[in-house]
């Protein structure tokens, strides 16, 4: 039976011509449909949700295609989208919240963290319908998840200024007082038990707002996947999904297996995995979840892919997902590319690449205005095409 996925990406709105953030949600959703886009917390935000799939295929045409509708319905309004985890030019002052008694009580809560949530993820759900065996795979990927972090990284820009950083938004994400690596609980009761002692203690108010690193799901019957940022490349999203679904697949069925193992704690080194894959992203070091000491990024994503490699071959996933992973090592990441534009040109130029791989594109438009701007996309190693080829089931 093959184990179905989806995916929740969330997207920056930005003015084309000045790169900033445009709160207009509210009327670039009117005429999509509900079921498949929706708001978030800030205006300048918008959220799709695709459908159920069972292959890797299914997944990317409906990403892709989603991806298309947003960025009709945004360029109709002088707009654009922008799937990363941040966009280099936001500002506090250029958005507003959505309305809603929801929406209203985080920002009186919360007030600046929910004033600077300008930053969008890539969210990854599986199948688990079990949900006591969620909640124990949940602890056996944890160590693997600042893995698919680093390959995500798309935002090394806040406010205007290069922090340093691969994913950023993962810092500005940490100050919710639930972000993080999950704790270890021995089924869905005694988890929902720690659920609800959040909830009494009123820090949050539901638990829509436990915001680990990957969790049960409070409406599905899937293992959500909440570390990752949001990703230019489509490919990229397929990449991540596809190596979650294995993460989870051989968890499985390791944990309903007659020697099952059990978890000895000692998870708090998770915290400073996430940290080291937000500040390097694959252009450094990640620490390896075997050894739990620094390794480069492609001697690590190389050993999940060993790892995860019998599911991918059993789900007919292998393939896709070493060719992506490997175009993923050689051309880097999208904070990479993204800081090399910059780097080229400048912060505008990197929102327009950002805006170019977001909907697909080859090129970033050349703004006629500036014609000293020189700014091409990444060239991609000689298999890239025939592996787009093969998600897209073609």
């Amino acid at each position: 039976m093959t184990v179905r996925i989806g995916v929740e990406e969330e997207f920056h709105i930005v003015e084309v011509e000045t790169g900033l953030l445009a709160p207009r949600a509210d009327t670039m959703l009117e005429k999509l449909p509900a079921d498949t886009f929706t708001t978030e917390l800030q205006q300048a935000t918008v959220e799709a949700n695709s459908g159920v799939h069972e292959s890797l295929a299914g997944l990317y045409d409906d990403v892709t295609s989603a991806r298309r509708r947003l960025d009709a319905a945004a360029s109709a309004q002088g707009l654009a989208v922008v799937a990363a985890g941040t966009v280099p030019l936001a500002r506090t002052q250029d958005t507003r919240p959505t309305a809603g008694r929801r929406y209203r009580h985080m920002v009186d809560e919360y007030r600046m963290v929910a004033d600077e949530q300008l930053i969008c993820g890539t969210h990854v759900h599986v199948d688990v319908p079990d949900r006591d065996l969620a909640v124990r795979v949940m602890c056996e990927v944890a160590p693997w998840l600042h893995v698919l972090l680093a390959l995500s990284a798309s935002s090394p820009f806040w406010l205007g200024a290069d922090t340093g950083y691969a994913s950023w938004r993962t810092m500005v994400w940490q100050r919710w007082p639930t972000a993080g690596p999950p704790g270890c609980f021995a089924d869905a009761a005694e988890y929902d038990a720690a659920v609800q002692c959040l909830i009494d203690s009123g820090v949050i108010s539901d638990a829509g707002m436990i915001y680990y690193d990957i969790r049960p799901s409070a409406h599905q019957q899937t293992l959500e996947l909440r570390i990752c940022d949001a990703c230019p490349r489509p490919e990229t999203v397929v990449l991540v999904a596809g190596l979650y679904r294995a993460l989870v697949i051989e968890a499985r069925e390791r944990l309903e297996a007659a020697d099952a193992p059990v978890c000895a704690g000692r998870h708090e080194w998770l915290r400073a995995a996430a940290w080291r894959a937000a500040r390097s992203g694959l252009e450094g070091a990640l620490i390896d979840p075997e050894s739990r000491h620094e390794a480069p990024a492609a001697q690590v994503v190389r050993r999940l892919l060993e790892r995860v490699r019998p599911a991918l071959a059993a789900a007919g996933d292998w393939h896709t997902v070493r060719d992506l992973a490997e175009w993923a090592l050689a051309t880097g990441s999208a904070a990479h590319r993204m800081r090399r534009a910059a780097e080229e040109d400048d912060l505008l130029a990197c929102t327009d690449l950002a805006i170019a791989e977001t909907r697909g594109d080859d090129h970033p438009r050349r703004r006629p205005a500036a014609p000293a701007r020189h700014l091409t996309s990444p060239g991609r190693p000689v298999a890239q095409p025939s592996t787009r080829a093969r998600i897209a089931g073609r």
